[in-house]
């Protein structure tokens, strides 16, 4: 068999609309507000998007998980959890464009923990791309000149434990068929979210129930469209794309919601993407396995 041939145009088509399915997700969240408490709201996002398991199932039943398989999901499934609560609640305490920008060190986390877990070489060159994306993280809190609220460390603790969630995915893609992985998470972070939503229980409204339901069309549809943009050209030519979703959720900030425009985060953002695409690039260039994900893949 051949490779199906690179077609970068389409790739970037694909990962803008991806973006914008994501930068969608924000915005729907931070419209909804405080008014469903995070917990909550995670919980029916995941409750309303299980009817797109459906074409799962059949793989889901066929395949035969071992005890610690069934462990490693229960572990994946609530890291991915805690990430989640973590989102939603940092969506309605900072403005969108600062949850955008240090979404992205969640891939960054992830290349440290690969090497820290699953033996990936640390060479030189990613340890200063990690420098960057740390020194990128100081630039958006900018501690000792501004206030760093409650929702800033929400989404510091958000990024790893997306990274714990994806590096586990990473393990599991080798022994699993991938729908398997994608509808045990599911099935496992609607579990795990379940608890916490029933400790601070608010009846939702009808609206809130369709926001929450639009939620989880626009993060689906978002992870089908990456992954037609990765069938479709190289991760090298679709990451740098991903910048994109700062430009657009500062602007999203500013004319709907009226967050001020902040140069530091825009700064502070790119130097922790520019990290990324550094190390995505070196492991295409060194053509190994990648084990760092677009910031995308480590959302919702």
């Amino acid at each position: 068999m051949t490779a199906s041939p690179s077609r970068p145009m389409l790739g970037i088509f694909w990962m803008l609309v991806t973006g914008l399915c994501f930068v969608a997700v924000t915005a729907l969240v931070k419209y909804m507000g405080p008014r469903v408490p995070p917990a909550e709201a995670a919980f029916l996002r995941y409750v309303l998007g299980l009817v797109f398991l459906l074409p799962m199932l059949p793989a889901v039943r066929a395949a035969h998980l071992t005890g610690r398989q069934w462990g490693l999901f229960t572990l994946r499934g609530l890291f991915h959890s805690g990430g989640v609560i973590l989102w939603f609640y940092a969506m309605t305490r900072i403005p969108i464009a600062e949850v955008t920008a240090m979404n992205y060190l969640a891939p960054v986390y992830v290349s440290i923990g690969a090497a820290l877990f699953l033996g990936e070489r640390l060479a030189m060159r990613r340890i200063a791309a990690i420098l960057v994306a740390l020194i990128g993280t100081a630039v958006i809190l900018r501690p000792g000149f501004r206030e760093v609220e409650p929702g800033h460390l929400a989404m510091l603790f958000c990024a790893v434990t997306f990274a714990g969630s994806y590096l586990l995915a990473k393990i599991m893609a080798d022994e699993v068929k991938p729908a398997v992985v994608v509808a045990m998470l599911s099935i496992f972070v609607t579990a795990g979210l379940a608890p916490f939503a029933a400790t601070d229980w608010v009846t939702p409204s009808w609206n809130d129930l369709g926001l929450l339901f639009a939620v989880a069309c626009f993060a689906t549809a978002g992870h089908y469209t990456m992954t037609l943009a990765f069938a479709a050209a190289p991760v090298t030519v679709t990451q740098p794309i991903t910048f994109l979703q700062l430009v657009w959720a500062v602007l999203l900030g500013a004319v709907f919601f009226a967050e001020p425009v902040d140069i530091w985060v825009i700064l502070g953002g790119t130097l922790i993407l520019s990290a990324v695409t550094f190390i995505t690039w070196r492991e295409h260039v060194l053509k190994r396995r990648p084990i760092t994900p677009v910031s995308p893949a480590t959302k919702l």
